[in-house]
């Protein structure tokens, strides 16, 4: 298969589990809807943690891919939360 391809799979995974993981931390451990929990975050400047703690879904991305040795899969999770660092980072200084 052709390596951008892969590489634009696994970068779409990664941004569909770190999407999933934030969703899914907020409906385990806020006491608030998603909408809710999400502006308190942006009030109170958490939305860098928020995000961070969404993309710990990507470690199962990326190591499910180097299991099965789709290495440019993994490679695109890696970017997606590359991308996520950025955002993080933006977050943190602005």
């Amino acid at each position: 298969m052709n390596i951008k391809k892969e590489i634009i799979i696994g970068f779409i995974i990664g941004i569909i589990a770190n999407t999933l993981g934030t969703l899914l931390y907020i409906l385990l451990f806020s006491d608030f809807g998603i909408v809710e929990t999400f502006n308190a975050a942006i009030q109170q400047g958490h939305v860098g943690s928020l995000l961070a703690l969404g993309a710990i879904l990507n470690l199962v991305a990326f190591f499910g891919f180097l299991k099965i040795r789709r290495d440019h899969r993994a490679k695109g999770v890696l970017i997606a939360t590359l991308l996520t660092a950025m955002i993080i980072l933006y977050y943190k200084i602005f």
